[in-house]
């Protein structure tokens, strides 16, 4: 047996394996901080029946850090190929779930409409369910609008959270406003890209049984 390789001998070269990155990689720990922080987020919110300006702030310090790690998982997993099941899952149920939790909180508390909580979950929930029912004819993919959308709500919610008195109360309610504004604009623009995608998707299905019906015919 000579010491030649294959592919020197004129065989067939295989690609080589890609390495899969595993379970304990630092965006799914980041994730999975997130997770961990909404329980913790919730009992320092509603500590005290929620008057407590000081667990506020300690509240809003947890919601702050879950914002962050928000940010940086995704960046993490896409720049160094950390992508990984557990992530494509957990991701996106961490982030509606620390934003579900504050928005219903401060509702439960008195400090925000419970038609703005509504729209917002709704709006979430409604997208998510889109998703999985287009995923077969392609991604939508996240807009620039969406994420103007998330850090107008993630910096809404935060003030929110916290105790404020005065123009700065006045000026939170804005800053809801243009959130609730965007989650709304953004939620349609989805729904658009939705059923362009799904009529896009069943046009090139018809396409393909038409041509493979024809090259049956043709036979």
């Amino acid at each position: 047996m000579s010491g030649a390789s294959a592919s020197a001998a004129g065989g067939p070269r295989t690609a080589p394996a890609v390495r899969q990155a595993g379970l304990w990689n630092i965006a799914n720990v980041l994730t999975m901080l997130r997770l961990l922080l909404v329980p913790a987020f919730v009992l320092l919110l509603v500590h005290d029946g929620g008057a407590n300006p000081v667990w506020r702030v300690f509240a809003w310090a947890a919601f702050a850090v879950a914002m962050i790690t928000d940010v940086f998982d995704g960046h993490l997993a896409r720049t160094y190929n950390l992508v990984t099941d557990f992530g494509k899952i957990a991701d996106p149920i961490a982030d509606k779930a620390i934003m579900g939790a504050a928005l219903i909180c401060l509702s439960v508390l008195g400090d925000l409409s419970w038609w703005v909580t509504g729209v917002i979950l709704f709006r979430e929930l409604g997208i998510t369910l889109m998703r999985f029912w287009v995923i077969k004819h392609g991604v939508i993919p996240a807009s620039r609008g969406g994420k103007i959308k998330t850090l107008a709500q993630g910096t809404a919610v935060g003030m929110y959270v916290l105790v404020l008195t005065g123009p700065l109360a006045t000026f939170r309610w804005w800053v809801m406003a243009v959130a609730v504004a965007l989650t709304v604009v953004t939620g349609l623009d989805y729904v658009r890209q939705a059923v362009v995608l799904r009529r896009a998707g069943l046009a090139r299905e018809r396409a393909e049984r038409a041509e493979s019906s024809e090259r049956n015919t043709a036979r």
